[in-house]
């Protein structure tokens, strides 16, 4: 019998664990770096499979553009001179008017983001003064607006680059871990009161008064000539109004258009399967067509909302003017095949306050209450 030397077995095993454990580091750098190139590559082919079926609808048309200045921008003054009129008969037939006029704002400020991404005249001083024009109606700076709007649209999805131009949100993990304050302040801020109500009239009255500090200076000063500008159109409108009469139908209008625009923006990308990944796992056209509603509605909700409802279309191609945005939906299958979010289905979204990041999907503080029993 051959006598086994339990020692030397001993000695020689952690050398093979070593060698096991000790493999080149490089290896799997390159592994990781082998996938990060596949990915990449699947996500330009994405790309290049797209961009041939948008190219048509980027260009933008005159006759188009200046037919929706004349019954958005046109319609917004036309609403205000019946304002004035109406109030020697009576406040019962001027709110009305003024509530008309904040859903047509909300048009207005449909005008305002094409001229923002450069899409709605093929001119860039048409875009620039238009712009200047609806931001002046809009209470909104151009330039610093586009600078945050441009921001959404780059980091839209992604978890390490939330903050600017998007709806609050934390993750289940995130929620957890906050104190008892950050927890309070993160239901206070996604109440559909404060999103709907108090936000609007805050963001568009008080924030948008004061640049950034991070903005350079075009933008800083486009908030600081906004603001003059504003108060330049406030004083002409007291002068022919009243103070009171003139409040009354600003705020009105501006709390209709506010309060819808935002109903808007957080459908187009806070519902129940939406998008959102850490940035080596995020995807442009994924944050589009996963993460941007297509959100259906009824024809003149559509009218009123700039068709801003196709807004998987807008984020795969912001160079889409928002009346080439449902020609685009309907000239591809590759476009239809997103599910359409409809009006009654919209306010379940309501509910859904944060990203869980195993379900891959938005969950409601009770789902997270029964997750935790």
């Amino acid at each position: 019998m051959a006598i086994v030397n339990t020692n030397s077995l001993t000695k020689l095993e952690p050398r093979r664990t070593e060698h096991q454990d000790n493999s080149d580091p490089s290896d799997k750098t390159n592994q990781n770096d082998s996938v990060q190139k596949e990915k990449k590559a699947a996500q330009r082919k994405e790309i290049n499979r797209w961009k041939p079926l948008v190219a048509e609808f980027q260009k933008p048309s005159r006759w188009r553009a200046t037919w929706q200045i004349l019954n958005s921008v046109g319609g917004y003054a036309l609403l205000w001179y019946c304002m004035y009129l109406s109030l020697s008969v009576s406040w019962w037939l001027t709110v009305p008017i003024a509530i008309l006029a904040g859903g047509v704002l909300i048009r207005v400020f449909i005008i305002f983001h094409d001229c923002g991404h450069g899409s709605f005249f093929k001119s860039k001083k048409a875009n620039a003064a238009w712009g200047f024009i609806t931001g002046l109606l809009t209470f909104t700076p151009f330039y610093h607006w586009r600078w945050e709007h441009n921001t959404h649209h780059a980091t839209t999805g992604n978890l390490e680059r939330r903050g600017v131009g998007d709806v609050p949100t934390l993750t289940v993990d995130e929620y957890l871990a906050s104190s008892s304050w950050g927890k309070f302040k993160y239901r206070v801020s996604r109440n559909p009161f404060v999103l709907f109500a108090i936000a609007p009239l805050a963001i568009f009255v008080g924030v948008q008064r004061l640049p950034f500090r991070r903005a350079k200076r075009r933008e800083k000063v486009s908030v600081w000539v906004m603001n003059i500008a504003i108060v330049a159109l406030a004083w002409g409108l007291i002068t022919i109004f009243g103070f009171i009469p003139w409040l009354v139908c600003q705020v009105i209008a501006m709390a209709i258009a506010g309060g819808g625009g935002f109903w808007l923006f957080y459908v187009q990308h806070q519902y129940e399967n939406a998008y959102w990944e850490q940035s080596e796992n995020w995807d442009y056209t994924d944050a589009a067509l996963k993460g941007s509603s297509f959100y259906k509605l009824p024809k003149i909700l559509q009218w009123f909302s700039g068709n801003i409802g196709f807004h998987h279309i807008h984020h795969l191609s912001a160079k889409i003017p928002n009346y080439h945005l449902e020609r685009c939906h309907n000239s591809n299958p590759m476009f239809a095949e997103v599910d359409p979010l409809t009006l009654r289905r919209s306010f379940r979204s309501l509910a859904f306050r944060l990203w869980d990041e195993k379900a891959k999907k938005l969950i409601s503080f009770g789902q997270l209450k029964r997750q935790m029993e």
